[in-house]
């Protein structure tokens, strides 16, 4: 059997900017994709702590050591500057390698 872990997530970051008239997605800064492994254009899910809105986009890099959480496009209306989110990568593996697989976390603080 095949099954749906966390693959990856950068924790608590605060949201940076948001600009509304762009392609929708999510910058993030390039030292975080490279710490948790998410790749530029790979499905993100965004969990936003302050107003409990989730959404699902694409990740691409924002300039590293910018420490940058761009929400665009239709992303930009459902977060504010500030607002502390969760952003997870997940991937499929075979059930029994569940045991020995571990998430790569990054906690911002």
């Amino acid at each position: 059997m095949i099954i749906t872990v966390l693959k990856a997530k950068i924790h608590r970051v605060p949201v940076t900017h948001t600009e509304i008239d762009y392609e929708g997605s999510c910058a993030i800064d390039i030292n975080y994709l490279e710490k948790t492994g998410i790749k530029p254009n790979e499905q993100i899910h965004i969990y936003n702590l302050n107003n409990g809105e989730r959404l699902i986009t694409y990740a691409f890099e924002a300039k590293r050591g910018s420490k940058i959480i761009s929400m665009n496009g239709a992303a930009a209306l459902k977060a504010s500057i500030g607002d502390l989110v969760i952003i997870a990568a997940y991937g499929q593996i075979k059930d029994e390698e569940s045991l020995k697989h571990t998430p790569k976390v990054l906690t911002i603080k």
